[in-house]
């Protein structure tokens, strides 16, 4: 069985998530990240609209259902205060320590969870990804 994995990042960042996920699917595992699509944008004027508000309700449960049914959150993260965003990632790697899944931190530490002993930080996707060779015994 192979490891299912959810990437959680901005999502502006969403073609280079396609990226990393063609990677990782190579190597035999599985992205239940759906958002990385393109199917979950809302302008950021949308989020206060009702109209939208069936949109939101469902990208939320998509999300969160591809995350819970994830191994592993690998979490894409910014600069500390060098961008404002929504901050839906923050969210999914909580889900994420709060069910128990293994945590992986790509990029900065932008908060004091991203530096629990059980959150594993690389400061780039190659060091992440050698990481997850070793995981999955290659």
């Amino acid at each position: 069985m192979s490891v299912r994995i959810y990437l959680a990042a901005r999502y502006s960042r969403r073609a280079e998530m396609q990226t990393y996920a063609e990677d990782l699917i190579a190597a035999g595992c599985t992205i239940t990240s759906r958002w990385i699509y393109g199917s979950h944008q809302i302008s950021d004027e949308g989020l206060s609209l009702e109209a939208t508000a069936i949109d939101r309700r469902r990208f939320a449960e998509e999300d969160y259902a591809d995350l819970i049914s994830a191994d592993i959150c690998i979490s894409f993260t910014e600069p500390p205060r060098s961008t404002n965003s929504r901050g839906g990632r923050h969210v999914e790697l909580g889900i994420a320590l709060g069910t128990g899944k293994q945590c992986i931190v790509v990029g900065h530490r932008e908060n004091v969870f991203h530096c629990l002993p059980d959150v594993a930080f690389y400061a780039t996707w190659v060091e992440a990804r050698t990481a997850l060779h070793v995981l999955a015994g290659e």
